[in-house]
């Protein structure tokens, strides 16, 4: 295995992807060269082009700085399994002899001799490794962490810290989360998703049971009320008497979700989260026996949770006017639209929904299509935008219309990008939210300015 000592330059294949983007900040923090592939140009790369740190879009031979094309012990290779093997730029760096590396083993290197926190789950992973970094810095604990997405109080994804406490987003995809053995772990669902590298929830579970194994002996495993893990757990669920902590008397009061919190020892009431719906309440039930267990005070667990402001794309405001709302979300599996649609209708009873999702692989609107009709007819207008393929080559007769033939609602349609904005423009809906995964967040700004300059 490398020696990330002796690495001065890191080149990355999918440099944009979320966590690939903080282990390239985190490089050049450290002082090393660092450059990388994307296939297309993000916000996320722009940002880290604006950081200094190369981006090529070209996938050739002309995307690899001459600087790491020779193979020695000081150029690290780092890529994303969501790159496909046929990439130019990829073969090319397999065939010259380096030892190309997945992101999770190097974040698996960089989590050995600390104290590790890994957040596992399906979906409320992000939210809830943001949360906990913010618990236990605004304590006092001032950890690193690697998160799955931006976080809005700290406006990025990646935390050099003083001590030798990481907290990390364990991602399931690829299997990439068995790299870690941490201290303590959180695993807030195991939903069927990523079939196509599982096959079927089983195996997924299987996965999610040998994470789980890998945690230290000594240490927690805090388990969401419900799911199966055949090892000690400690757990934690919203609205029941037996779970080991939970969140009760939830309610939504000038605009904000508000709860009590219970554990085997102790209560704190009229709690206040800076982050709306059900979900994030679950989600805090978890961050906040994590902080405990690391010796924050209620105190400031209190003060914290209030001032959390979550993460870019989780529910995030883009306009919130009088006349108009309009909310993002990287929602992109059927559990995930269903806890963010029901959020949404927690605030905001009155008024008329429309959502523009767009579909996240053409496996997964296969997997789930069912799943998807169910959720998205719950909305009282719905747009949807072509499939976002990412990875994948198309599927005969997988497409947005196949999902939206299946959609239970008269108020439906089939658009392109171009076209939504201008639906947007002549329309101005009352209560809007974007979801998805794919590169919808190119809406965003867009659709803001309609709203502001309205």
């Amino acid at each position: 295995m490398v020696n990330l000592e002796d690495i001065k330059k890191v080149y990355l294949v999918g440099i944009g992807g979320i966590s690939m983007s903080s282990l390239a900040r985190y490089f050049q923090k450290r002082g090393c060269e660092v450059a990388g592939y994307d296939k297309t140009s993000t916000i996320l790369t722009r940002a880290l082009e604006a950081e200094g740190i190369p981006v090529s879009y070209e996938d050739s031979l002309n995307a690899i700085p001459e600087l790491y094309r020779s193979n020695d012990a000081s150029i690290l290779i780092i890529y994303t399994p969501a790159v496909p093997k046929s990439s130019v730029v990829y073969s090319y760096l397999a065939d010259a002899g380096f030892t190309l590396y997945k992101r999770s083993q190097i974040l698996g290197l960089l989590s050995r001799g600390m104290f590790t926190i890994a957040v596992a789950g399906t979906h409320g992973k992000t939210t809830t490794s943001c949360l906990i970094t913010h618990l236990l810095r605004h304590g006092g604990n001032t950890c690193s962490a690697f998160l799955g997405g931006i976080s809005v109080n700290y406006d990025t994804n990646l935390i050099i810290g003083e001590n030798e406490v990481l907290v990390v987003e364990a991602d399931e995809y690829d299997r990439s989360f068995l790299t870690l053995h941490p201290n303590i772990a959180v695993i807030t669902s195991m939903d069927a998703d990523h079939l196509d590298i599982y096959g079927d929830k089983s195996h997924l579970t299987e996965s999610f049971e040998l994470f789980a194994s890998q945690v230290d002996t000594k240490g927690t495993i805090f388990l969401r009320k419900g799911l199966d893990v055949k090892l000690p757990v400690s757990t934690y669920a919203i609205e029941t008497e037996s779970a080991d902590a939970k969140a009760i008397n939830i309610r939504v009061e000038q605009g904000e979700f508000r709860f009590d919190f219970y554990n085997q020892e102790i209560e704190m009431r009229d709690l206040t989260l800076g982050l709306p719906g059900q979900h994030n309440i679950e989600n805090a039930v978890a961050a906040i026996q994590v902080a405990l267990k690391m010796g924050i005070s209620q105190q400031d667990i209190r003060t914290g949770l209030e001032s959390f402001r979550g993460v870019k794309r989780r529910f995030e405001y883009i306009v919130k006017q009088d006349s108009a709302i309009y909310i993002d979300d990287y929602a992109h599996h059927p559990e995930e639209l269903r806890a963010c649609f029901r959020a949404v209708r927690t605030l905001y009873p009155n008024k008329k929904f429309t959502a523009v999702f767009q579909p996240h692989l053409f496996t997964r609107t296969r997997d789930f299509a069912d799943g998807f009709a169910e959720v998205l007819s719950l909305v009282d207008e719905l747009i949807l935008l072509e499939i976002y393929p990412a990875r994948e080559l198309p599927i005969a007769g997988i497409d947005s219309q196949f999902l939206l033939d299946k959609i239970a609602l008269e108020n439906k349609k089939l658009l392109t990008k171009d076209e939504v904005l201008k639906f947007i423009e002549n329309t101005k809906p009352e209560l809007l939210v974007t979801v998805g995964a794919g590169d919808i967040d190119t809406l965003i700004k867009p659709i803001q300015n309609i709203y502001n300059n309205a």
